[in-house]
């Protein structure tokens, strides 16, 4: 039986309180960054082409990169992800970008090694760099090609694009089959040596279980330093929360990975 790509990928529709789920996002950062106020840096010449850096002190830093499917959501919404790291004194990065339809997937790729370059020099370290959804897949994108960012942790992350061109993400995506392949890091040479976090939340749809599983696999066996986790019973929307947690397990292993940079 073939599987219902549309449901697989509307995690929207798979999660109906995900509208206050956002607004609660939204609260939270507000607040966060009325107690630690960033500092707002340019990357790039667009109205979008901006990060906030919340500084923790020396040392590497974390870029937190978001999702909505490269066509929603902005900064704003991620702030408070940044308290669990900035506990320990990681300086954490969150960057917008410009969204589709009015850029093209690479072109948000190119904008987010722009922005990670912009954090590296900021902080004269390397950049562990993590993210959600649409972010794991940027994540694993720099990972692949950045010099300066060691390590990766993509949150249920998309590393293989051509199941979304039969979807209505597709819409403003504009995928054909060419460009989801030169866009999947799956495809791509495997970044010997570095090390790439893949997780996933245990109620995700069985393609974002199998998407990170298969770059774990590919990339395993390719000479990067690949790990699974599946955290139990969080959806695609929860599955970001223990960020915001210093005393999370999550936190404690991008502390690690920042440690190893």
């Amino acid at each position: 039986m073939s599987l219902d790509l549309e449901k697989e990928y509307n995690n929207r529709a798979a999660v109906p309180e995900h509208p206050a789920i956002i607004a609660r996002w939204a609260a939270e950062s507000k607040a966060y960054r009325n107690i630690n106020p960033p500092r707002v840096i340019e990357y790039g010449e667009g109205e979008r082409n901006t990060l906030d850096l919340f500084d923790a002190g020396p040392g590497p830093a974390v870029i937190f990169i978001h999702g909505g499917y490269w066509q929603a959501l902005d900064k704003s919404f991620f702030s408070h992800l940044a308290k669990g790291l900035n506990e320990f004194g990681v300086t954490v990065a969150i960057p917008s970008y410009d969204l589709c339809p009015n850029v093209r997937i690479g072109d948000i790729v190119e904008q987010m090694r722009a922005a990670s370059g912009i954090v590296h020099r900021a902080v004269d370290a390397p950049v562990v760099v993590a993210g959600h959804s649409a972010g794991g897949h940027l994540s694993a994108c720099l990972l692949a090609t950045e010099a300066h960012i060691p390590s990766a942790y993509a949150i249920s992350g998309l590393f293989e694009l051509a199941p979304l061109i039969a979807t209505s993400l597709n819409e403003k995506l504009g995928l054909d089959e060419a460009e989801a392949a030169s866009l999947s890091p799956l495809l791509w040479p495997a970044p010997e040596g570095k090390f790439l976090d893949a997780i996933v939340g245990g109620n995700e749809s069985s393609e974002y279980h199998r998407q990170s599983a298969a770059i774990v696999t590919a990339w395993g066996e390719d000479g990067v330093n690949t790990r699974y986790e599946e955290v139990d019973g969080a959806n695609h929307f929860t599955v970001i929360d223990p960020l915001s947690d210093p005393n999370s397990t999550m936190c404690e292993r991008l502390k690690q990975l920042v440690s190893r940079a």
